[in-house]
């Protein structure tokens, strides 16, 4: 098998290369993420020193593999594949949670360094990107606030004020993924309060050890206490001006080139989900006796398998399709916004068909779908509320035909 080499010189990798690491990833899956998938229900990766010792023997495996940071360049300490081989290969990784973790290319980490990479100083990338990238530390991402809208972030109003050679941090955060146990945030924060909407903002780094820096509580989200979404106070948090990221006042730019591609890798990972839920849904259908015969045999379940099956290889067309045009450059935004709000709908309507096959097993702990279901509900809501996409897809397809140009669907 091809051995896709960490640390080394990046390159375009051929059709059959990517096939053959679909295939190592596969193999990878079945032997030490599905198996260890009740282990860390029982000990959470972050939160327990049983979790945290499984994860760097994972970890420690993929590293051997050359399979570690499959996000990054080789020069940044990744796996230096190419986007488009990154999202083939996210389609399988999606199919587990624990497996990003494993690969190093869990969010928020993932995106944080890749816009250490591309926007931090050489050293904001020694003492931030290297630890994270190599899997010594967490980081967390600080940007939604409760007190204004997520789907209008030109309204944050979390403030960094220029003191000298520091900038001064105040404000209140919450759903800042990944807070407990971080070592440093990437804070959305307005510096320039003088420029219009979408030049005031810049994203800065603050340890999470930085005085003034206060994790109040994990937020519950859908029946877990014990999630890593936090809600963080900001007082008089004191860093270097030399801690922010590109210019000030490019906290815009910096975020549309971290949550187009990011938005892609969602959707990859949602359309393993998917395909998870249907297999566990055939499987069961084929197994499960009912009023004389198989539930395979019953209409309606014959229907929702073959409804979920087109949904399946829509939102996939739907979703290459975007990355294609991501990969040559182009920002995509009608693209990514669609496979948005309909993967997070086809996501969540073939995971509830499957729990509807299982019936009151499929809303147990014994099987995945009632974790993936609850994740599915939330895909509707981060990255951008479905409304706030539908929205963009609207108004610039008809902003095009007001132009006179029509529509190119790409055929």
């Amino acid at each position: 098998m091809t051995q896709v080499q960490a640390h080394g010189t990046d390159r375009k990798l051929t059709k059959d290369e990517i096939e053959d690491l679909r295939q190592r990833v596969k193999a990878f899956m079945d032997s030490d993420i599905y198996p260890n998938e009740a282990f860390f229900h029982e000990h959470h990766p972050r939160q327990s020193k049983e979790g945290q010792a499984k994860v760097k023997e994972l970890q420690a495996k993929t590293k051997a593999m050359g399979m570690w940071a499959p996000h990054l360049p080789a020069e940044a300490g990744g796996m230096g594949i190419g986007f488009m081989p990154y999202v083939y290969m996210n389609e399988i990784l999606g199919r587990s949670g624990v497996a990003p973790i494993a690969f190093g290319s869990q969010a928020p980490d993932s995106g944080n360094a890749e816009i250490l990479w591309q926007f931090g100083t050489p050293d904001l990338q020694e003492r931030f990107m290297k630890p994270l990238v190599n899997g010594d530390i967490w980081s967390c991402f600080s940007m939604t606030e409760p007190e204004v809208s997520g789907a209008d972030p030109t309204g944050l109003r979390t403030t960094a004020i220029r003191d000298g050679d520091e900038w001064v941090i105040n404000g209140h955060k919450w759903f800042t993924s990944q807070g407990e146990g971080a070592s440093f945030a990437i804070v959305m924060c307005a510096t320039e309060l003088d420029q219009p909407p979408h030049r005031r903002m810049s994203q800065i780094v603050v340890p999470t050890d930085t005085p003034g820096f206060e994790i109040v509580r994990p937020v519950p989200v859908m029946g877990e206490t014990e999630g890593s979404h936090c809600e963080v106070r900001y007082t008089d948090v004191r860093v270097p001006i030399t801690n922010v990221l590109g210019e000030p006042g490019g906290g815009f730019r910096i975020a549309q080139k971290r949550l187009g591609p990011g938005r892609i890798h969602h959707c990859m990972r949602w359309l393993g989900q998917m395909q998870r839920a249907f297999e566990i849904m055939c499987n069961y259908s084929l197994e499960r006796e009912v009023y004389g015969g198989p539930l395979a045999e019953k209409q309606t379940v014959q229907n929702w398998i073959a409804d979920s099956y087109v949904e399946i290889q829509a939102a996939r067309a739907l979703t290459l399709r975007a990355a294609e045009k991501i990969d040559t450059g182009d920002e995509a935004r009608v693209e990514i916004s669609a496979i948005k709000f309909f993967g997070a709908k086809v996501l969540h309507d073939v995971i509830d068909r499957a729990i509807q096959v299982h019936g009151a097993r499929g809303v147990s702990g014994d099987t995945p779908l009632e974790g993936m279901y609850r994740n599915a509900r939330a895909a509707r809501i981060y990255d951008g509320p479905d409304e706030t996409h539908r929205m963009v897809v609207s108004r610039r397809i008809l902003q095009s035909f007001k132009a006179g140009l029509g529509w190119d669907f790409g055929v």
